[in-house]
């Protein structure tokens, strides 16, 4: 691996730079230069921009700034509209697309700028860029987009339908750092203090307008209500590159894009999309990073997510330094090899012994590899076929069968363990667990595994003879039908250990899962609900993983109709989204046979 720039300068700031606008707003800007003996250089130098809602003074981010002001690039680090020190009123998401690009397009005009920026942020910071980028501004000439956004509709803040109750917490811990809540110590005081209780309100919702916390910040709660109640996709969605920037792909800026994400995180799906796509569209380059991450940067530099332990490989060593290659290469021209390295790096989870390590985690292992493609070439798209007896195999199901059923009861939801969360730890850690009841994850009153539920369907192989690695993108195709108008069904596969000294029952390890909402099956842009009783089938779009499932294990699917707190608990009662105000048990049935035949498609990978 070839280095970059090495430290050469000293920085200095320029704090609070007011950057106008097309709308008249000033968004507040730090400008970190490269200096010697205490002034800075007249250069002209690249830039780097990252546009954030969290505070431009936080510490990382200013690290990351002398990091790269030090190695000669000019660092902007800017408040988003509406937060701390910018002006305007913040509304999630939805301007960074014109905003960003305004101040992409002031960055590069700067006299100490040679008239080419990058981007860099993860999460908001990398959805915002893929918003401003579909805005094409002048200036833009590289980008290293961490863990954002292709289409907060398709697989953010709503997931197939649902919503993703994640974005209802974020925006209670949002307006804990408000512009009024950090005027007004008392009001700051009463946020914190519901946040800290948020369990409370999750078994309150819906929201109601007026009726919550948040009504003291009304653009908060009423972007919060807006999220839990506008189902449909349409121009709310789809005419805001902030929410939608798949609709913009056309328009998206072509430069050098790398993109990093995790199979843990909560834009896993993103990630891979927006690889997809852009890497048909665009010369680019384009690149692919995925590891076995959950959300956020403190986490890459770890080995273990959740109650599972990657191995040591699976940590990266300096976030940074991967960034500075990058930045290197296409702003400076420096030979720094990353242009000839495959387009796509993947860790491929599993192989561990499965045995407990002194920190009391499952060593489930696995080991990086290259490939030119996503999804890989050499892919065998296997369909699994779910069976009466609870068997899961490559088999078409018997000509005759009944179907399965179970009672799903709203008041009564399967909770959450682990998976691709990005907020509210505390009440749904994020990451691979055993999935069983404990006392970590909100709505666990026991310590039973999930699959003892009689709301729980499990599919699952016979221990397998081989290694089965599974690569790729994850659809099931579930035929079932409700006596409800409107329902869920969910789905989750699932790498089950056998049982071994250090654990006696096994370990049911999550490694995707999904949702979908039934009065979306068939268009989400369009509500149609269910005749009660008649089998229909229903796509659920997983988020993709890399996966080696090893002799021994067996593969397991879970279906059932809900995933709490994660997912928004559907009444079953066809009232509109987010302003239930009852709840209906439904009685859904899950059919397995040759007329409908149940599966879930595994991008088997040879060898």
């Amino acid at each position: 691996m070839r280095a970059g720039s090495w430290q050469q300068y000293d920085w200095v700031r320029d704090g609070n730079v007011m950057v106008t606008l097309r709308d008249g707003v000033r968004v507040a800007t730090d400008i970190y230069r490269p200096a010697l003996g205490g002034a800075a250089l007249p250069g002209p130098f690249p830039a780097i921009m990252e546009r954030t809602p969290y505070n431009k003074t936080r510490g990382d981010l200013v690290s990351m700034a002398k990091y790269f002001a030090r190695r000669g690039y000019v660092v902007a680090l800017q408040d988003v509209r509406g937060r701390y020190a910018s002006e305007g009123e913040w509304y999630a998401f939805a301007d960074e697309g014109p905003d960003g690009a305004d101040a992409c397009e002031w960055l590069a005009a700067q006299p100490y700028c040679d008239g080419q920026a990058g981007t860099v942020g993860l999460s908001y910071g990398g959805s915002d860029q893929s918003a401003l980028a579909s805005l094409a501004p002048n200036g833009l000439a590289a980008m290293f987009v961490s863990e954002g956004q292709s289409n907060y509709h398709t697989s953010a803040m709503r997931q197939n339908g649902a919503l993703e109750q994640r974005f209802l917490i974020y925006a209670f811990e949002m307006a804990t750092s408000s512009r009024e809540a950090l005027a007004d110590k008392p009001l700051r005081l009463m946020l914190q203090k519901e946040r800290a209780r948020l369990g409370d309100w999750l078994r309150r919702l819906p929201l109601r307008e007026g009726q919550t916390p948040l009504r003291h910040i009304p653009a908060y709660e009423r972007w919060a209500i807006d999220i839990a109640t506008h189902g449909d996709y349409d121009a709310y969605w789809s005419d805001r590159p902030g929410y939608a920037a798949d609709e913009f792909y056309a328009q998206h800026k072509d430069v050098p894009l790398f993109l990093l994400g995790g199979w843990y995180d909560s834009y896993c799906r993103s990630t891979t999309d927006m690889y997809v796509a852009l890497s048909a569209m665009k010369r680019g380059p384009v690149k692919l990073l995925m590891g076995p991450w959950v959300h956020g940067v403190p986490t890459m530099a770890q080995p273990f997510h959740g109650d599972v332990e990657f191995g040591p490989d699976a940590a990266m060593d300096s976030y940074n330094d991967l960034r500075l290659r990058w930045f290197d290469r296409w702003l400076k021209g420096l030979a720094t090899g990353i242009d000839e390295e495959p387009p796509v790096r993947l860790f491929v989870m599993g192989g561990g012994d499965g045995r407990k390590t002194p920190e009391g985690r499952l060593n489930h292992g696995g080991a990086w590899r290259d490939e030119h493609r996503w999804p890989l070439a050499r892919t065998q798209w296997t369909p699994y076929y779910l069976h009466a007896d609870g068997a899961l195999t490559p088999d078409l199901p018997e000509t005759v069968s009944p179907p399965s059923g179970y009672t799903y009861d709203p008041r009564d939801p399967v909770p959450t363990i682990g998976g691709n969360i990005s907020v509210g730890y505390e009440l749904i850690p994020n990451g691979g667990y055993d999935q069983r009841a404990d006392p970590r994850f909100f709505g666990c009153v026991d310590s039973l595994p999930l699959s003892s539920r009689p709301d729980v369907l499990v599919f699952q192989t016979p221990p397998l003879e081989r290694d089965i690695e599974v690569t790729g993108p994850l659809v099931v195709r579930l035929h079932a039908a409700s006596s409800a108008i409107d329902t869920d069904f969910t789905a989750k596969l699932i790498d089950v250990y056998p049982p071994n000294p250090d654990y006696p029952d096994g370990f049911a390890l999550n490694l995707s899962d999904s949702i979908i909402r039934a009065r979306y099956r068939k268009d989400r842009g369009r509500a149609e609900f269910l005749t009660p009783g008649v089998p229909e089938e229903f796509e659920i779009v997983l988020y993709p993983t890399s996966n080696r499932f090893a002799a021994g294990h067996r593969i397991r699917l879970d279906i059932s109709s809900s995933n709490f707190p994660r997912f928004d608990v559907n009444p079953n009662t066809g009232e509109p989204l987010g302003r239930h105000r009852r709840t209906e048990p439904a009685q859904q049935s899950i059919y397995h046979d040759a007329a409908h035949p149940s599966h879930i498609v595994l991008p088997v990978i040879p060898g």
